[in-house]
C-alpha cells in the first residue's frame, strides 16, 4: 500500500504556486515539492496528485491519496471529470492537467481520502510546508499551459 500526501498553493489566484507531495510505503518515504511563477492553487492541488502518481515506479499499485482539495477529492469521487471529459471540457478549467491525471489513474488502484486543511494532520501539514517553500524558491518554473491560456484570455 502506497499512501501519497498532497497539498497545493498559491500566492494569489494566480499568483505564485507550488505543490508538495509526500510518498510513503513501509520504511520509503520521499517528499516532493516544486513552485511555479503563475498559477492557481486548484491547479497546484491536482499537480501535487498527479506527480506523486509519476514518481511510481511500478504499475498496479494500491494507492491511497490524501488531499484538502474538494476540488480534486470531488471532481474524481462524484465522477464531475468524467462529465467533463465528454463535454470536451467546455467552461472548464486544467483541461491538460485532468488528462493527466486521468491517464495516470488507469494505471492504478486508487482510493481518495479527504483531510481537513490546517488542522494539525502532520502529512497535510508538511505537503503545506512544501508547497509553501517551493514558490517562495527563486528560479520558479513556467505553468506553461496555464501562462498560454491566460494569455489569450487577456488578447480577447
Amino acid at each position: 500500500m502506497i499512501e501519497l500526501f498532497t497539498d497545493g498553493a498559491s500566492s494569489g489566484n494566480p499568483g505564485p504556486g507550488g505543490y508538495g507531495t509526500i510518498l510513503r510505503a513501509g520504511q520509503h518515504y520521499k517528499e516532493l515539492s516544486e513552485g511555479f511563477r503563475k498559477t492557481t492553487n486548484n491547479r497546484m492541488e491536482l499537480l501535487a496528485v498527479i506527480k506523486g502518481l509519476e514518481a511510481l515506479k511500478n504499475p498496479n499499485q494500491n494507492v491511497i491519496i490524501y488531499s484538502d482539495s474538494k476540488y480534486v477529492i470531488d471532481a474524481i469521487e462524484k465522477r464531475w471529470v468524467h462529465g467533463w471529459v465528454a463535454k470536451g471540457f467546455k467552461d472548464k478549467k486544467n483541461k491538460d492537467l485532468w488528462l493527466r491525471y486521468l491517464e495516470l489513474a488507469k494505471l492504478h488502484n486508487i482510493k481518495l481520502k479527504w483531510v481537513k486543511g490546517h488542522a494539525g494532520h502532520p502529512e497535510n501539514e508538511r505537503c503545506d510546508q512544501l508547497a509553501v517553500a517551493a514558490y517562495k524558491r527563486p528560479g520558479l518554473l513556467i505553468d506553461s499551459v496555464f501562462e498560454a491560456e491566460n494569455a489569450k484570455v487577456n488578447l480577447l
